[in-house]
């Protein structure tokens, strides 16, 4: 007996990531899945909830291109040469044709305007790309260009925009003219209350995230200037192994820093929960970290904690939006580290008051939002 076809609108999804790590997509899947047939094309296993993964083969590195064409400024031959490009494209031959697809970041955009869906294209650009990685001289000459281009070429071809943050969307706006919505990267609801904060007892830091030296460094120092009585907790991803090893190797006997394995998003929060005050401080070495809104600055408000972050326009608006937590003076330790002393257990307890206050609003249910009407509004075209 033949199944019947499935009747809900077909949607496919496209990021060079892995897509079952990859936390914004896997918002996306969980935010359609109930009603499209979503369809994935990336990297590692199907995520749960599609009804197809297209996969891309692990050996096809996404960043790969002719140097050549690169440095001859022959971008779409660069774009459409790419092995990762070629592989996609053999992926989605002879696929059924698609309502909707969700572009995720500018590398897939063209290819997502290639198989005209019916209804039209989404682009969700996670960074602001052409100043990406601008803190590396070889990256400004030969790459920057190129994806300067790849958004001025294709980005007002796309039927809508959305991106992570106001500074990143103002930034296309200005340079581009692409009107783009914001969705940050919130996390799920998780139901949580605030540990109540022990006074008298050292404050119970955290931070948790990737292990990158320009990323860890200001804070670890800042662990040495504290004159008041603090641990820290680190769960690390072991994106660069060697650094990590160092990590565990100079706070081995540590009382006051301890290094953790990582914890999935899904424990994360109540992880978290066990601690007082959340830290970040990220020195901004690019535009996309000046106007950082990451992931876990979210996870912390889920988790109840206090914050204390730098400067970064984007984190210290929402700080003092919602008044979570301080924020520092400046990006150094010693600032980091004043700011910190001047944290009192009453004050962090209302902090954590404040982020249970603010839980529901910062989570990916109100979020994404963003997403729901774009995609539905380019599938009402087929059916309206």
């Amino acid at each position: 007996m033949a199944v019947p076809a499935d009747p809900r609108p077909r949607l496919l999804i496209m990021a060079w990531s892995t897509l079952r790590s990859d936390a914004r997509v896997l918002r996306q899947i969980r935010l359609f899945s109930s009603r499209y047939a979503v369809t994935t094309l990336g990297y590692g296993e199907a995520p749960d909830g599609v009804v197809e993964h297209l996969r891309l083969p692990d050996e096809v590195v996404h960043w790969h291109k002719d140097r050549r064409l690169l440095v001859l400024r022959r971008f779409e031959a660069a774009y459409r040469s790419a092995p990762v490009t070629l592989e996609a494209a053999e992926l989605l031959a002879g696929q059924r044709r698609f309502v909707v697809v969700l572009a995720d970041d500018i590398d897939t955009l063209p290819l997502a305007l290639d198989l005209a869906p019916t209804g039209g294209v989404h682009a969700d650009l996670h960074e602001y790309h052409p100043r990406q990685n601008e803190e590396s001289r070889r990256w400004r000459t030969f790459v920057a260009p190129y994806y300067r281009w790849l958004v001025r070429r294709y980005g007002p071809l796309a039927d809508s925009v959305t991106t992570v943050g106001e500074g990143i969307a103002r930034e296309y706006r200005l340079r581009f003219g692409l009107r783009a919505g914001v969705v940050v990267n919130a996390p799920q609801f998780v139901d949580l209350d605030p540990r109540p904060v022990e006074g008298g007892a050292p404050l119970r830091l955290v931070h948790s995230g990737n292990a990158q030296r320009h990323r860890l460094d200001v804070i670890l120092e800042a662990m040495e200037l504290v004159t008041r009585p603090m641990t820290l907790d680190l769960y690390l991803m072991p994106n660069d192994p060697a650094y990590l090893e160092q990590l565990r190797e100079r706070y081995a006997g540590s009382a006051s820093v301890q290094i953790h394995p990582p914890v999935a998003p899904h424990e994360l929060p109540a992880t978290l929960n066990a601690h007082d005050v959340g830290v970040y401080v990220l020195p901004p070495v690019s535009f996309n970290h000046l106007w950082a809104l990451p992931n876990k600055i979210f996870d912390f408000v889920q988790g109840r904690l206090a914050l204390v972050v730098g400067p970064s326009p984007e984190m210290s608006a929402l700080v003092r939006r919602h008044g979570l937590g301080l924020v520092s003076a400046d990006f150094t330790a010693q600032a980091l580290a004043a700011t910190l002393d001047s944290l009192d257990a009453e004050q962090v307890a209302g902090f954590k008051a404040a982020a249970d206050e603010a839980a529901h609003e910062l989570s990916a249910e109100q979020q994404v939002r963003g997403w729901e009407r774009a995609v539905d509004t380019l599938a009402a075209r087929v059916n309206g």
